[in-house]
C-alpha cells in the first residue's frame, strides 16, 4: 500500500527515494524518538552563525498564521517552519516526549535556499520499526499524555490521512495500515504540528496549493503524482498545476492543512509580524524549496471589513445539474460562497443568476472558474466590502471521535459561536451508524464544555 505518510523524497516505508521530490522528510529515513528530544541539541552544529535564534513566541499569541505554500507542503516542513517562526523546541519536545514511541531521534538544523535561510527537520530511525494501523495510532493518541487541544487536532489530522487512504485502497478505517518508518515519520510530524498549532492558538489561513506532476514507485507499484492520497485529503481546498516533476504536497502536509485551515486564500487581509521558513532538502529550478509561515493580526482582534468581489452571470441556457456542478467548483477553487437565483429574462424566458463571493486578489482566478464551468458569455464584476468574524478552526473530543468545529465572534460575547464541521459530522454519524444530528449535538457540547 502507498505510504501515506511519505514526505517529498523520503522513501516510501524505507523502499525507495524520490530524488525529483521535496525531500521536505527526505532525510526522515527513520523516526523520531521522544526520548532522544533533547538530541535537538545535538544536531544544532549545523546552525549558521549569522542566524541568532530569535525570541520564542508566547503560548496562545493568538492572531493569523498564513501558510504560503508556494513549493508545496510537508509534515517535516511545517515543523520546521514552526520551529523558525518562534514556537519553543520545548513544546515539540514535550509533546512527543508523551508518546509511547522509541527508537528514532530528531535533527534540527538550518538550510539555506536562494540565500534565504530556513529551518530544516529530520527524522533518524535507530532500531526497526512495526506497521502500524489507524486503529492502532489513534488508540495511541488516544492515551498518550498530550494537552487536549493537540490531541484533537492530532487525532483529526490522522483521521483525514485514514480516511484518504481507505479511500483510495477501498477497505476499512481501522485496517489502513502505515508502514515501518513511514508511521512514524507521520505520527511525530503531526503530532509535532498540532503541538506547535495548539501552542500558538492562531486562526490557520493556507494559500492555495501547487500540484506537481510525474510517477514515483511505491510498495504496491506506480503512482501518479500528486498521490492518490494527497489528492483525497484536500477534498475541498483550491489546487493548481505547476509544470514541475516533483511531489510538492505529501500525505501528511495536505492532512494537515486541510484540518487545521479555516480558509483558503492567496493572501489574506494581514498586518504580519513574524516570518518563519522550512526548508525541504531537494532544490528546483524554478522556486527556492520552502515553506512560509506568516504570523500577524487583521486590523481588528474581533472582525474585519475586507474586499470583496461579486461576480455574477445571467444565464438561461444552463441546466440544474450543470449550475449545481459550476457552484461546487466555485466554492472549490476558493470563492467565499457562491449560490444561483431564479429570474425571468427577456420574451419571458426563466434564467438563472449564477454569483460567487471572492476576496478581490481571486476574482480573476474565480471568474474564470464561472466561465469555464458555465455557459455564459460574460461575468460583471462589483467591488464590495464585507464585515468579517474573527474565526478559527478548534477541534473537540466526543464518543464519535474527534470532530472539527468553527469559532468565530471571539472577543464579542453577543456574537460568539461555534459550528461544527458538517462532512466530519456526516462521517462520523456513517462510521457510528448514529442519525447526524446526535454527532452535531455532542460536539457542540463538548465546545461548550470546554470553555466551562
Amino acid at each position: 500500500m502507498h505510504d501515506p505518510n511519505h514526505e517529498p523524497g523520503r522513501p516510501h516505508s524505507g523502499e525507495h527515494a524520490h530524488s525529483h521530490e521535496h525531500a521536505h522528510s527526505h532525510s526522515h529515513s527513520g523516526e523520531h524518538a521522544h526520548s532522544h528530544e533533547h538530541a535537538h541539541s545535538h544536531s544544532h552544529s549545523g546552525e549558521h552563525a549569522h542566524s541568532p535564534v530569535r525570541e520564542p513566541l508566547a503560548r496562545g499569541v493568538g492572531g493569523v498564521l498564513f501558510f504560503d505554500c508556494f513549493s508545496g507542503v510537508a509534515g517535516d516542513m511545517t515543523i520546521a517552519a514552526l520551529l523558525d517562526l518562534g514556537v519553543p523546541r520545548g513544546v515539540l519536545g514535550a509533546a512527543l516526549a508523551g508518546l509511547e514511541l522509541g527508537g528514532y531521534r530528531t535533527v534540527i538544523d538550518h538550510a539555506s535556499k536562494s540565500g534565504i535561510v530556513g529551518t530544516s527537520f529530520e527524522v533518524l530511525v535507530d532500531t526497526p520499526q512495526p506497521e502500524r494501523s489507524y486503529g492502532e495510532i489513534d488508540r495511541m493518541l488516544a492515551v498518550a499524555k498530550l494537552d487536549e487541544r493537540t490531541r484533537s487536532l492530532a487525532r483529526a489530522i490522522f483521521l483525514r490521512l485514514g480516511e484518504a487512504e481507505a479511500s483510495v485502497h477501498r477497505m476499512p478505517l481501522l485496517d489502513v495500515h502505515f508502514h515501518e518508518v513511514g508511521a512514524v515519520d507521520a505520527i511525530v510530524d503531526i503530532v509535532g504540528a498540532a503541538a506547535a498549532l495548539a501552542y500558538l492558538d492562531a486562526e490557520v489561513v493556507c494559500s492555495p496549493l501547487p500540484m506537481g506532476r510525474g510517477f514515483v514507485h511505491a510498495r504496491h507499484g506506480i503512482l501518479p503524482l500528486p498521490a492518490p492520497a494527497t489528492v483525497s485529503c484536500l477534498r475541498g481546498v483550491p489546487t493548481y498545476g505547476v509544470a514541475l516533476e516533483a511531489e510538492l504536497v505529501t500525505p501528511t502536509g495536505a492532512a494537515i492543512v486541510a484540518t487545521a485551515a479555516s480558509r483558503f486564500s492567496s493572501w489574506p487581509e494581514l498586518v504580519p509580524e513574524r516570518v518563519g521558513f522550512g526548508a525541504g532538502k531537494a532544490n528546483f529550478p524554478d522556486r527556492p524549496n520552502l515553506l512560509r509561515i506568516v504570523h500577524g493580526r487583521a486590523p481588528s482582534e474581533s472582525g474585519s471589513v475586507a474586499p470583496f468581489a461579486l461576480l455574477e452571470a445571467n444565464i438561461d441556457d444552463m441546466t440544474g445539474e450543470l449550475a449545481g456542478h459550476a457552484i461546487t467548483a466555485l466554492v472549490a477553487a476558493g470563492a467565499v460562497d457562491a449560490w444561483a437565483q431564479p429570474i425571468t429574462m427577456k420574451k419571458g424566458r426563466p434564467a438563472l443568476v449564477l454569483s460567487a463571493l471572492a476576496r478581490r486578489e481571486d476574482a480573476d482566478r474565480i471568474a474564470e472558474v464561472l466561465l469555464r464551468e458555465t455557459t455564459s458569455l460574460g461575468v460583471r464584476r462589483i467591488d464590495v466590502q464585507r464585515r468579517e468574524l474573527g474565526r478559527r478552526m478548534v477541534t473537540v473530543d466526543t464518543r464519535f471521535g474527534a470532530i472539527p468545529l468553527k469559532v468565530s465572534g471571539e472577543g464579542e460575547p453577543t456574537m460568539l459561536r461555534a459550528k461544527p464541521e458538517l462532512d466530519a459530522c456526516a462521517a462520523a454519524a456513517v462510521k457510528h451508524g448514529v442519525p447526524l444530528r446526535l454527532v452535531v449535538e455532542a460536539a457542540t457540547l463538548a465546545w461548550a464544555a470546554s470553555r466551562s
